[in-house]
């Protein structure tokens, strides 16, 4: 089935053959974003380092502010974006438990 950009889909299976295609986009976007969580681990000196709060503060209001440019719903991306950074930092520390753990 050719996928089709959301504003031309007549059908509910176009429309979810379009979010399916997405969905498998961006969890392949998350495997590149994890990635970099896996070389956080590796760069940080004390496992402590692992959470940044004001990081993540300005992590989620860049991508609040980027959503308004889109004329997306800022709220929504923002608790989007929370849950993203809190699985990225509990995954971190997962990974660098196990370099740790390694040595």
């Amino acid at each position: 089935m050719t996928i089709l950009p959301g504003q031309e889909c007549t059908t509910m299976a176009e429309v979810r053959a379009g979010v399916d295609q997405l969905d498998r986009e961006l969890v392949a976007l998350l495997r590149r974003r994890f990635d970099y969580m896996d070389a956080a681990a590796r760069i940080k000196p004390e496992r402590g380092h692992v959470r940044d709060e004001g990081r993540k503060a300005q992590v989620i209001a860049n991508a609040s502010a980027y959503a308004a440019e889109l004329g997306l719903p800022e709220q929504a991306i923002a608790q989007l974006w929370d849950a993203l950074v809190e699985a990225s930092i509990a995954y971190e520390l997962d990974a660098y438990d196990r370099r740790v753990t390694k040595s």
